[in-house]
């Protein structure tokens, strides 16, 4: 199921959180209603960490991960570093990484299986992302884009590309990816789609601005609804046309 929040007044849920399916970290902002939301969706299967990273609040695009690790930028202390190895899994690799690009939510686009990353990274950093989160690594460009983890977000189920992403892009991107994908917004209407949810294989969670047609998308391509599991191809785009027309009406 997809959640819709917001940090403060922000509905850049993706810049103030880190989501993977292993653990969850959310910015320490001024209320505990943001990290509320998380925890209460997400409290039965895995740990939700307060952190800053370097002493901020948006961990969401200055960390990378995915279930076996989390790679942190060089900006990150070692009272950081030693918080975040203490909070999460010890199945959970975390490595500072020496890095010029050090937003590295930006740069690094993930699942359990396949990182994309900005053409410009640095070939020790390609291997440290290979390593630590025992990924197949690709230099990649999303819709002409090279902030790769900003207008893209796929997890083991499906992705979200830029929606100015060509069909042929898209085409090769899914069979790098082994997953399917679909070009979308967030947040009515934003490009940037990293910066604008969070998503694990059996949730996301979204800006408060997000449509209901948007939502949609989100769960169908993300296969977040469980009964749309069992249904066959066919059913699930009828479905996914139904709901998308009843939220159009609903705006109406």
């Amino acid at each position: 199921m997809a959640t819709r929040c917001s940090f403060e007044n922000s509905n850049e849920v993706g810049v103030f959180a880190a989501l993977t399916n292993s653990y969850c970290l959310t910015g320490i902002g001024g209320s505990e209603n943001f990290y509320s939301v998380f925890e209460a969706e997400l409290a039965e299967h895995i740990p939700v960490v307060h952190a800053t990273i370097g002493g901020n609040r948006f961990v969401g695009r200055t960390v990378a991960g995915n279930r076996r690790g989390l790679l942190v930028p060089n900006t990150t202390t070692d009272i950081e570093l030693q918080h975040l190895r203490n909070s999460l899994p010890d199945a959970v690799v975390v490595q500072r990484v020496e890095e010029r690009l050090s937003a590295l939510g930006n740069i690094i686009a993930a699942n359990d299986y396949v990182a994309l990353i900005h053409p410009d990274t640095d070939r020790l950093t390609e291997d440290v992302i290979a390593d630590v989160l025992g990924v197949e690594v690709f230099r990649q460009t999303v819709g002409g884009q090279a902030l790769v983890g900003s207008y893209s977000k796929f997890t083991n189920q499906g992705g979200m590309v830029h929606p100015r992403t060509s069909l042929e892009d898209i085409e090769e991107l899914s069979s790098l990816l082994q997953v399917p994908l679909v070009a979308g917004t967030v947040n009515r209407g934003s490009d940037v789609l990293g910066g604008g949810m969070v998503v694990n294989d059996f949730s996301a969670f979204c800006g408060l601005d997000t449509t209901g047609t948007e939502i949609s998308v989100i769960e169908s391509i993300f296969k977040l609804q469980t009964q749309q599991q069992n249904m066959q191809p066919g059913q699930q785009q009828q479905s996914l046309v139904s709901g998308m027309r009843a939220s159009l009406i609903d705006q109406l």
